[in-house]
């Protein structure tokens, strides 16, 4: 499998997808891919504005987008994709949205004949064996919590090591810790923002300016530097 699994769109003060348009670029590679977009998870705004805003930096990039809202048989369009390219948003509607369009299984088989996945957010929830570590609101019922189970563990995008002043709520550590608790089995990545993970040939690396942080039953948190995290697959 191919997969590009990012934890955030945006950096403060930067262009949408500007941080990791060149890994985008690196990972379709030189020859232009007409990937197919996934925008299910918009919730404020239309798929049509979402597809172009995404298109605009694929384009930059050389490489470009259609969105499946626009195909008359979105499961041929899944099945004839070049790339797969599922946005952030709610992850909720995204899987609702996915089950509702019978698209899993589709996805599944593609990107596990070699078919490059990128994800970001939402897009990464989607490649873990679950939903359930994601940080939306459940503003819908999704049917099940089962997504694409393109990895073995489960990815917490946008993972933030902040307790806010004044804030009596629980930590992001704290609400992974209770998945650990319920969910001993099962490994949690927490993707801080301008890192991604690259999957190929069983080879899995981390790449950005900052660490990830690995939670796993019985342990204290570990941090992961930039590099091999191979062993998580």
């Amino acid at each position: 499998m191919r997969l590009l699994l990012i934890s955030n769109s945006t950096n403060r003060g930067e262009e949408y997808l500007g941080w990791c348009k060149e890994e985008i670029k690196a990972f379709l590679g030189e020859k232009p891919v007409n990937a197919l977009f996934i925008p299910y998870a918009g919730v404020t705004f239309s798929f049509d504005e979402y597809e172009a805003k995404v298109e605009k930096r694929f384009a930059e990039a050389g490489h470009h987008v259609r969105g499946v809202h626009k195909a008359k048989d979105a499961l041929k369009a899944v099945e004839e994709a070049e790339a797969i390219v599922v946005g952030g948003g709610n992850t909720w509607q995204l899987v609702r949205m996915l089950h509702d369009n019978r698209l899993f299984a589709a996805i599944r088989r593609k990107v596990r004949s070699g078919t490059p996945y990128v994800g970001w957010s939402a897009g990464s929830n989607i490649a873990c064996p679950t939903l359930r570590t994601t940080n939306d609101m459940p503003i819908i019922d999704p049917k099940t919590f089962k997504t694409l189970n393109l990895i073995p563990f489960q990815i917490n995008p946008h993972y933030l090591d902040v307790h806010p002043e004044g804030h009596g709520g629980e930590t992001r550590e704290d609400r992974i810790r209770e998945f650990i608790e319920i969910n001993p089995d099962v490994n949690v990545l927490g993707l801080r923002e301008a890192t991604l993970l690259r999957l190929e040939d069983n080879h899995l690396e981390l790449k950005g300016k900052r660490s990830a942080r690995l939670f796993r039953k019985g342990n204290e948190p570990k941090e992961l530097s930039a590099g091999d995290l191979s062993f998580l697959l």
